[in-house]
């Protein structure tokens, strides 16, 4: 399989490292602001780029019948428009805020949990996530999704917001920025008399690449909007 890596920083470079120890030939390496690539010798393209750089990816991709495969968060004002793209020119797309197997197994524990906690009014939800120094964006897409996940499964809460907050119906998330830290996540229900919590904890980036390139992997010949949800075939 020839991959194209749009985003050739540490995440890109474990990505070559375990498509090429997986029998794949990259093809293709774009950094930060390389814009005259030529991406159709790809059968498919792996995106970790820049926020401001992932939806030009995603659209060139889809535009020249590349399948893409993107895991870059802070661009997400823009996902509606990429998924109609691609429903468009019947092209082959899936957006992952995360693409390990564990943490897609801990995003359906955290549904499963939501609706536990629904009708515990007494438990107060709240989330943290903990990132490397150089993570643009906070919170996490990660963070975003855990947060998603218990506003669709928890009649309680209805929107999250960046640090702490007074209001009820609100998931406060903390995000904190530390040298050296693939990625921490916890969910914490919290009650006058105890605290429940999950939590996964990321100890490498072996996780999120070998993730993506397996999604890669699946994704190639196939054409439609998908999740790692379909990838994995859990939830």
């Amino acid at each position: 399989m020839k991959i194209a890596l749009l985003g050739y920083g540490r995440m890109g470079q474990t990505i070559e490292k375990i498509a090429i120890s997986r029998g794949h030939n990259v093809v293709l390496k774009i950094d930060k602001d390389d814009t005259g690539y030529d991406i159709t010798d790809a059968d498919v393209a792996i995106d970790f780029s820049l926020p401001s750089a992932a939806f030009g990816n995603i659209t060139n991709c889809i535009n020249n019948g590349v399948p893409v495969v993107s895991g870059t968060t802070g661009w997400l004002d823009n996902y509606d428009k990429a998924v109609n793209l691609c429903k468009e020119k019947k092209g082959g797309f899936i957006y992952a805020s995360n693409f390990s197997l564990g943490v897609n197994i801990f995003f359906e524990l955290n549904k499963v949990l939501a609706k536990m906690m629904s009708n515990l009014s007494q438990y107060n939800v709240s989330m943290e996530e903990i990132h490397h120094t150089k993570k643009l964006d906070a919170p996490s897409g990660t963070a975003i999704t855990l947060a998603e996940g218990v506003i669709e499964n928890n009649n309680n809460y209805k929107e999250w917001q960046l640090h702490e907050t007074n209001n009820y119906n609100t998931i406060p998330i903390v995000a904190k920025r530390i040298e050296d830290v693939p990625g921490t996540h916890s969910v914490d229900y919290t009650s006058e008399v105890d605290t429940i919590n999950i939590e996964h904890i990321a100890h490498n980036r072996q996780g999120f690449a070998l993730g993506a390139v397996v999604a890669a992997e699946w994704l190639v010949g196939k054409t439609g909007v998908f999740s790692m949800n379909d990838v994995l075939n859990i939830g």
